[in-house]
């Protein structure tokens, strides 16, 4: 049963993506179309063909290589100043068909010659006024958001029905009720085993506290959270506690000495202090909320996605270097689809994990692949969404000047004198995928 409940979490985990790689492109093939633009295919994966229909003058199909989608939307790219020149020939039909005369007069500008004339090659005649880079700048910017913003809205939805419904594992509430006692101070170093008669009582325990006592307060002083709790008691070393409690509906008065242990005095410190220690475990619970609540968590999380974005080359140097052995996998190193794969498996074959917490497993990791998918097109450089977008707010910037200083139009942007910029940021990314696939296959990380 367990590697059958393991095949479907990653099946559906890769279907998931694939849908919502599908409707990314639909992002921008419906604005694209509502604008009059001509969309000859739509496709999900790359390579050979291993399905498609024709509808109107679209070609929906999937590919065989399942890692991403496009669409084609024709005219992308302007022909040049030094291309202006066109050819008219037939195609089977009897059609004429433009194309661009190219002038080759170094690598780069071959390259973009032929990025011209592959654009070229779907316009015909009666398509010139159809063509994307005659749009405004304006309906640019939206068909190119169109794709991004759709990963946005699905990870949105998602998260709305977690985060009301579930809560958030990232923002859990600590409770100032005791959830447990520990019976005695082990060091943290030792953690964890089982008490020995060497190991001293927790003041907690000598103290009587037991689990479902709710603190009101600590040597005479409230507290408002159970972090002003927790540094009271640190702050205390090995003096007097008295703590006063709330014991269904008796209020209790409890007395004990706190102890000095070394512990941790944050998550993000690891390094180890001396401080005052009572030994109680908190009741936590996951925060819940709805649209506003998610609209600020994902806030939270834009800007902790631009911090990842910018630290992304570095992280993928790490996975290579773990890959070949030189160090170990940082546990929250990118990971690929195939990543995503392994911990959707992992948590529908876990026996840990009752069936209400694999299905919100899954949907987290759809939410969170669709978040950053979203964010990852946004990066305003070619081939990707962000820098057609930045093309043309540019192009709106220039004719707007343009149009304040009383100067002629300057007409559009040519994308294509970046295409150069394009195939380097690709191939890093060709590159980094590859290397994130393969540390997912040979380190791969495990669903703590």
């Amino acid at each position: 049963m367990t590697p059958i409940l393991y095949t479907l979490g990653v099946v559906t985990f890769v279907v998931a993506i694939l849908v919502s790689i599908g409707l990314h492109e639909f992002g921008h093939l419906i604005p694209a179309k509502r604008f009059g633009c001509k969309v000859p295919q739509w496709f999900i994966g790359f390579g050979p063909t291993v399905w498609s229909r024709q509808i109107g003058e679209t070609e929906y199909g999937v590919k065989a290589i399942p890692l991403g989608g496009y669409v084609k939307i024709v005219g992308m790219l302007p022909p040049g100043a030094a291309e202006l020149v066109e050819e008219t020939t037939y195609d089977e039909d009897g059609e004429p068909v433009h194309k661009v005369r190219r002038s080759n007069t170094g690598m780069f500008t071959q390259l973009i010659s032929d990025a011209r004339a592959a654009e070229w090659e779907y316009v015909k005649q009666h398509d010139t006024d159809r063509l994307f880079y005659r749009l405004p700048w304006w309906k640019k910017a939206i068909v190119m958001a169109g794709g991004p913003m759709v990963n946005i809205a699905i990870a949105f939805s998602l998260f709305v029905l977690l985060f009301a419904t579930y809560g958030n594992p990232r923002d859990e509430i600590v409770e100032p009720t005791v959830a447990a006692v520990p019976a005695c101070v082990i060091p943290v170093e030792e953690m964890p085993r089982d008490c020995t008669s060497d190991d001293p009582v927790t003041p907690a325990k000598e103290a009587g506290l037991r689990p479902g006592d709710e603190i009101l307060s600590f040597n005479g002083t409230p507290f408002t959270d159970w972090e002003s709790l927790q540094a009271q008691i640190r702050d205390n070393a090995d003096g007097d506690a008295v703590i006063e409690v709330r014991r269904g509906e008796e209020q209790l008065t409890l007395r004990t000495n706190t102890t000095v242990t070394l512990r941790q005095t944050s998550l993000e410190d690891e390094n180890l202090t001396e401080v005052g220690f009572l030994g109680v475990q908190p009741e936590t619970s996951l925060r819940t909320g709805g649209l506003l609540y998610t609209t600020e968590q994902m806030g939270t999380m834009t800007v902790e996605t631009v911090q990842a974005l910018g630290q992304l080359p570095v992280k993928v140097y790490e996975v290579g270097r773990a890959v070949v052995g030189l160090q170990e996998r940082d546990p929250d190193s990118p990971v690929s689809i195939v990543g995503g794969g392994r911990f959707a498996g992992e948590a529908a074959a876990s026996e840990e994990f009752p069936l209400v917490d694999k299905l919100v497993t899954l949907l987290f990791l759809i939410a969170s692949f669709n978040f950053f998918i979203g964010m990852f097109n946004f990066v305003p450089l070619l081939p990707l969404d962000g820098g057609h977008i930045a093309g043309a707010l540019y192009e709106g910037l220039k004719r707007g000047v343009a149009r304040l200083r009383g100067r002629p139009d300057p007409g559009h942007v040519d994308v294509a004198k970046l295409l150069p910029v394009a195939y380097v940021v690709g191939l890093a990314m060709l590159v980094m995928g590859v290397v994130l696939i393969v540390a997912d296959i040979v380190v791969p990380l495990r669903l703590s």
